[in-house]
């Protein structure tokens, strides 16, 4: 039995209301941090799906740190409550294998045509999409960049 039946199986026994969230987790930072904190403020347990490797090499960028890593970064959080691989990016399927009641995201998502497309599909199966602010000023994308422009400038300055 996988986690995602194991916690299902919890779920239909004790009525709690899950929350299901996904992320890459690389560079774990306030960001991130932010929207667990929210995310468990607004279900029982908190379930996230941390990509794997393979998918974020999928989607054309490569992670610092790695998926064994950034699993348990995730998993050692107070706010979460299990953390699973994310091997795929249906949503969907993984909210209804989990019995979520919520996807979490950040608002960056929120009002593209894909993520209304969303909403529509997941309020079918009983499952709201709650957005969540994106922190300003932070991503992992910003820090990865910051981190090469300290590293080129100190190469520059060994020369």
């Amino acid at each position: 039995m996988n986690n995602m039946s194991q916690i299902s199986e919890k779920n239909t026994k004790d009525q709690l209301v899950i929350g299901y969230t996904t992320g890459v987790y690389d560079l774990f930072h306030i960001g991130h941090l932010n929207l667990l904190k929210n995310a468990k403020g607004m279900c029982d347990k908190l379930v996230v799906g941390v990509t794997v490797d393979e998918l974020v090499a999928y989607k054309g960028k490569q992670a610092m740190i790695p998926f064994e890593d950034r699993i348990e970064i995730v998993r050692s959080c107070k706010y979460v409550d299990a953390a699973v691989p994310q091997y795929d990016m249906d949503k969907l399927t993984a909210c209804k294998k989990l019995g979520a009641k919520f996807l979490f995201v950040g608002d960056d998502w929120y009002g593209t045509e894909k993520w209304i497309k969303y909403e529509e599909e997941f309020a079918k199966e009983g499952i709201k999409i709650v957005y969540f602010p994106y922190t300003k000023g932070i991503s992992s994308t910003k820090i990865n960049a910051a981190l090469d422009a300290v590293r080129k400038h100190d190469l520059h300055d060994v020369k």
